[in-house]
């Protein structure tokens, strides 16, 4: 990670220069919730698309700021996708204690 400025004045630029192009994101429609955690240091991003659109936005603040990034499953696609490992998994067993 790149050093942030550590003179307020510096320090203000850089972080409003970032909020611009947060700004940016939310208003095209990149992205659609940007926010803070209370512990003053981390925040959040909630977008939807294809992991290469996120891996783009997250690496263009690269070298700045670190990302961790978690896809989320919908509800019935995550329903959909347990049930059928579980039946295999059902399935297999069965077939063992045969």
């Amino acid at each position: 990670m790149a050093p942030m400025p550590t003179e307020p004045a510096e320090r203000l630029n850089f972080t409003e220069m970032l909020w611009a192009a947060m700004d940016n994101l939310l208003q095209t429609g990149e992205i659609q919730q940007f926010g803070f955690f209370l512990d003053g240091t981390s925040r959040y991003v909630i977008a939807a698309g294809e992991s290469k659109d996120e891996f783009s936005r997250s690496f263009s603040f690269y070298p700045f700021i670190e990302s961790e990034v978690r896809e989320l499953a919908p509800y019935e696609t995550g329903k959909e996708v347990a049930s059928g490992v579980l039946k295999a998994k059902a399935e297999v067993m069965a077939a063992m204690k045969r």
